[in-house]
């Protein structure tokens, strides 16, 4: 006996990482050409723009495209550190070996008791099949940080606080990652970090350059984009005759015309009653165990993506990191939630970048895509939801026995 836990794991997880990788990087670097709009243009041209405004010293005060929190520029400048290679290609790589850091993260964390390797190949596979714009983009970056916040938090809270701060710095949703830290002291030890990171690198981003919070107004007026749920209300109105059009705004392609302002306030309503129901949960969850702050993170992301005016492909690789996560514990709730948003990365990228002109355009097969991966979120979200509750709160005690409801003598009292 060597006293190491076993994962069940071996050289597979890596080699299965080194040839889907390989695949990604042949992609993105056009060796290999995937069907549809090129999403390397986001880094070659929108990047790189943002790169050069914020060298100047200043965020991109005049680019409504420009919608992330002031820690976004610090993914936007991480090229600056190969400077031997053009701006993509160094992007590129460093998405690279943040994959590679999560997948490490999550192979050491299965060596743990009660862990297993699972949510490694959740990893593993859930993330190429979201296809080249998952290391286009720079949601993997955060992802990572996301990853270790809750790796982390299963012993040190404090740490789970501050990384979920410096995550919400880089793209808002790891705030999410507080929601299911155990009640009292860790919450205290978590809340507090977090407050206090996010304070801290807010006044210094702030103070850095110039411009560091002028994304909240561009955010405040986005519209419904053509992926998100309330889309497929449109997508389908247009083949019976409503009078709108699509349009580039905001960096997305969004639907413009009647009843849209409803269905994104009908949206945002949605995302206020899934806030309402994670504060309901967290006053009357009484169960902690390791996994819940996963469980918990991986049900609320879920939540606020499926009522989001905009799901971007891209969103799903922060559902993949979090299911990742789940799956690690033996004991984990969420491994049908997590089977769904691994299906779903696949028929993301059919929809996009695959499939993206047939749903611009609201073509029969494109509405079906979009139809199909929403779905699999919606469920993947009421399924996670209803499994946290089910583990976490107490069931409501139940009336005594007949004797009781009949005004009858209980056995007790007899």
């Amino acid at each position: 006996m060597t006293g190491r836990t076993p994962t069940g794991a071996g050289p597979w997880p890596y080699a299965v990482w080194a040839l889907t990788r390989a695949w990604l990087l042949a992609c993105v670097f056009q060796v290999v050409t995937v069907a549809g709009p090129d999403v390397t243009v986001d880094v070659s041209v929108i990047y790189r723009g943002w790169y050069e405004t914020l060298l100047t010293g200043t965020y991109p005060l005049d680019d409504v495209t420009w919608q992330y929190p002031p820690g976004a520029a610090l993914a936007i400048l991480s090229p600056a550190l190969l400077p031997f290679l053009e701006y993509a290609a160094a992007f590129f790589v460093l998405v690279l070996v943040c994959d590679a850091v999560v997948l490490g993260l999550l192979l050491y964390a299965a060596r743990r008791p009660g862990m297993r390797a699972a949510g490694a190949w959740v990893w593993v596979v859930g993330v190429p099949l979201l296809g080249p714009t998952v290391y286009a983009r720079y949601d993997l970056m955060v992802t990572a940080v996301a990853v270790a916040a809750l790796l982390a938090g299963v012993r040190r809270p404090r740490a789970l606080g501050a990384l979920a701060a410096f995550g919400a710095l880089l793209k808002g949703w790891p705030a999410l990652l507080l929601t299911g830290v155990r009640k009292g002291r860790p919450t205290r030890a978590a809340w507090t970090s977090a407050a206090l990171g996010a304070a801290g690198l807010a006044v210094a981003f702030a103070l850095w350059m110039p411009g560091a919070f002028a994304f909240l107004s561009f955010q405040r007026d986005r519209g419904t984009e053509v992926e998100s749920l309330g889309a497929l209300v449109f997508h389908v109105a247009r083949h019976m005759g409503w009078e709108g059009r699509v349009e580039l705004r905001y960096g997305s392609l969004e639907f413009l015309g009647p009843h849209v302002e409803t269905v994104s306030a009908l949206a945002l309503g949605l995302a206020a009653l899934a806030l309402g129901w994670l504060l309901l949960w967290r006053l009357r969850a009484r169960t902690f165990a390791a996994r819940t702050p996963a469980e918990a993170a991986f049900t609320a992301v879920l939540l606020f993506t499926v009522t989001s005016r905009v799901i971007s492909p891209q969103y799903v690789v922060w559902l993949a990191g979090l299911a990742a996560v789940c799956l690690l514990f033996r004991e984990t709730a969420m491994t049908a939630p997590a089977v769904l948003v691994v299906v779903s990365a696949g028929v993301t990228l059919l929809e996009f970048p695959i499939g993206f002109g047939q749903v611009v355009a609201s073509d029969a097969w494109g509405v079906a895509l979009l139809f199909v991966r929403n779905g699999l979120l919606v469920a993947a979200a009421l399924t996670a939801a209803r499994r946290l509750w089910r583990s976490t709160v107490p069931p409501r005690p139940r009336a005594r026995e007949t004797g009781a409801r009949e005004g009858q003598p209980s056995r007790a009292a007899r």
